[in-house]
């Protein structure tokens, strides 16, 4: 048996919202533990891991450990149906071919379920090795979500580089060149408004827009978001998703010669 009861229902919207354009099919690999998530893009260019604990949850019960195959569209169709400030139970059987989902309205004079059915899904889990970085960007995620879109309409790619005195972001295409320079700030009254960059050495990466908007998705999971850069390792763009966990991407860097 297993089931995972969320009081702020809200969060699974952003999560889905936030990984659904970039997976078709993914597991939701369940202990008692938590849940989590880690999958390539169907062009096997980025990688998305999720990571939810079980304390995060306001009830948690899982026997046994699970992988539920689940088909992202549908269930964004699903958790489409729920209200913004409904409570969401995810629960299925330990042999069940269906996993169900029960929305409560917030006074409980509504409660909706609805049964998906799982995917047989046969997928290696991929080992992510820990890296230290070399350079850790922590930004608002609404000017990082800004960024990428306004370079986007100037070029393909953004060359990241990020120094002691700040991030810049470059972008350039037939219709010319764009650059955003970010200084490290810290006088805001909001921590999550700061700019702040940890620095071992300078890095200079260069990154497909077309992922970062996808990876953007995720804005509305968190205030901050916090870019890890290192020569030849990919970046890992990460949100923290409530006190619960954390939504990662990872981007490989483009090479000189990938501009053609």
């Amino acid at each position: 048996m297993f089931e995972a009861r969320l009081v702020q229902g809200s969060l699974w919207k952003k999560i889905i919202d936030a990984i659904k354009d970039l997976l078709t099919e993914a597991i939701f690999d369940c202990n008692s533990s938590g849940i989590t998530l880690q999958a390539m893009d169907g062009s096997h260019v980025s990688l998305v891991s999720l990571s939810l604990r079980c304390e995060g949850f306001d009830t948690f019960r899982c026997d046994r450990n699970l992988a539920m195959g689940i088909n992202l569209p549908s269930m964004a169709k699903i958790i489409r149906c729920a209200g913004n400030d409904d409570v969401i139970t995810v629960k299925t059987g330990d042999n069940a071919d269906t996993v169900t989902f029960v929305f409560e309205s917030p006074n409980q004079e509504k409660v909706s379920d609805y049964e998906v059915r799982l995917v047989d899904l046969d997928t290696e889990h991929l080992g992510i090795p820990e890296t230290d970085y070399s350079c850790v960007v922590r930004m608002p995620s609404a000017e990082f979500q800004r960024i990428c879109r306004d370079l986007s309409q100037i070029g393909e790619s953004v060359i990241v580089c990020c120094t002691k005195e700040g991030v810049k972001f470059s972008a350039s295409g037939d219709l010319g060149t764009g650059n955003i320079k970010l200084a490290q700030t810290s006088s805001c009254d909001k921590e999550e408004d700061n700019v702040v960059i940890e620095m071992n050495e300078a890095v200079t990466l260069t990154f497909a827009l077309r992922y970062l908007n996808f990876f953007t998705k995720a804005t509305p999971l968190s205030p901050q978001v916090k870019l890890s850069m290192s020569p030849e390792v990919p970046l890992v763009v990460e949100y923290k998703v409530a006190e619960m966990g954390h939504l990662r991407y990872y981007l490989a860097p483009k090479l000189e010669d990938d501009n053609d």
